[in-house]
């Protein structure tokens, strides 16, 4: 049964999550790469025991090399954090999974597990129709498949400048700052993803996904300061403010981004109590991973924080 993870390389870490736990199971994984991967990135995927494979979902054609003999594709690619140049939501978040489902359906691929994201954030703007586009594509392609829908990373948006910045001391808070967000790690997507492809309630299953508790942002602001010791700066932006983004920007990207900020205005709980049932998980908290960034947990074996 070969694997190929689709997004190996990526910012976040999710793909690369996938395929060391895949490796960690004993699994083969093929991860897709492309030339312009990181090549520190890929390197490690190698020494791992991943095989390695050229393509680009803006290639069709490399996609149908890439899918032969492939059983089962987990997917985490996005262009939203490290575009290369001609990658745009449509051409990768749209165009991009249509060409990989079709390579995939002609290839007989049987399990598909597409990373989307939470129901809660629905509001109109091209990422969101993309995702949920290509949802609706997947579920009627005839894979048996898996979609999981995560809410807000930790890792994204607790470190990399788009809200809160443990390390230096500082926030941007959309809206009051008051809506609860099941804030997820990286790692425990990952883990969904891997166990949906073993387990048979993951079989044309939606999973929706958040961590262990429902946190402000101001909540976490809080811990941060009560971790770190240090007092956070805190720039506010109004919900008015990002409507005005989102309908009046031309550039997708950052419509999609304005979409994304207004969802934490609005709040993203997910209840995990059911899916927690099915999946027995340990999730991962927003004390354990800001734990890790202050230097006050080790960081797990698993757990590789996105370069």
């Amino acid at each position: 049964m070969m694997n190929l993870v689709v997004g190996s390389t990526g910012p976040v870490g999710l793909g690369r999550e996938m395929c060391y736990r895949l490796v960690r199971d004993g699994m083969p994984v093929r991860a897709l790469v492309r030339r312009t991967s990181n090549p520190a990135l890929v390197k490690e995927l190698a020494r791992r025991g991943v095989e390695l494979v050229l393509g680009d979902l803006k290639d069709r054609a490399s996609l149908d090399a890439v899918c032969q003999g492939v059983t089962a594709v987990l997917t985490s690619a996005t262009t939203t954090l490290h575009a290369q140049p001609g990658d745009t939501i449509a051409s990768v978040d749209l165009n991009g999974y249509r060409n990989l489902i079709d390579a995939a359906s002609q290839a007989g691929v049987r399990r598909f597990v597409y990373t989307s994201y939470s129901r809660n954030l629905n509001l109109p703007c091209p990422l969101t129709d993309a995702k949920r586009t290509i949802e609706a594509l997947i579920m009627r392609s005839g894979f048996n498949y898996t979609i999981l829908r995560p809410g807000y990373f930790m890792e994204t948006w607790m470190g990399s400048g788009l809200g809160i910045d443990p390390i230096h001391h500082r926030a941007r808070i959309y809206g009051t700052g008051n809506a609860k967000v099941s804030w997820i790690a990286t790692g425990d997507v990952a883990k969904f993803g891997v166990a949906a492809l073993y387990h048979p309630v993951g079989r044309n299953a939606i999973l929706e996904l958040g961590g262990p508790e429902a946190l402000s942002t101001l909540e976490v602001i809080r811990l941060c300061e009560q971790l770190g010791g240090r007092p956070f700066t805190l720039d506010y932006v109004t919900e008015e403010e990002l409507k005005a983004q989102l309908t009046t920007s031309s550039d997708p990207l950052q419509q999609s981004f304005a979409a994304l900020k207004l969802g934490l205005v609005y709040g993203d709980e997910i209840d995990m109590r059911d899916t927690l049932r099915l999946f027995p998980i340990r999730l991962g908290s927003v004390r354990d991973y800001l734990g890790r960034l202050y230097g006050m947990h080790p960081t797990p074996e698993h757990v590789h924080p996105p370069t």
